[in-house]
């Protein structure tokens, strides 16, 4: 008879709290964004996760939607000059990208986890 397979932390907590997608209590990351060889709470090995290119393009995408309308609504509402435009908008679109990045890299790590689409922690 097999082992019963390892309880696994819900979605949500993997990705918004930035846990280990099996126990959900270690962190994932490191450093910013540098994913942990293994969780040191319930020994999952890491070093096979990867989630490629896709939370980049989904922040980039997400993010230019917002910030290009917002920018757009501070042009008609109040016409400030294209310096302040400059200057305004590269700080919150990097704080936004890496507050965001985070989480969106947490969650294909723990959808990778739960599809094993890289035999995770098997």
């Amino acid at each position: 008879m097999s082992a019963p397979p390892p309880r696994t932390a819900p979605l949500w907590v993997a990705a918004w709290h930035c846990r280990c997608p099996r126990c959900g209590q270690a962190p994932l990351y490191v450093g910013l964004l540098t994913v942990r060889d293994r969780c040191p709470v319930c020994g999952l090995d890491l070093r096979e996760a990867d989630s490629g290119d896709g939370p980049a393009v989904f922040v980039m995408f997400l993010l230019s939607v917002v910030m290009i309308g917002l920018a757009l609504w501070v042009e008609f509402r109040f016409a400030p000059p294209l310096w302040l435009h400059a200057v305004l908008w590269p700080v919150p679109t990097l704080v936004l990208a890496v507050l965001i990045m985070r989480p969106a890299k947490a969650l294909m790590v723990a959808l990778q986890y739960r599809t094993r689409a890289s035999e995770m922690g098997v």
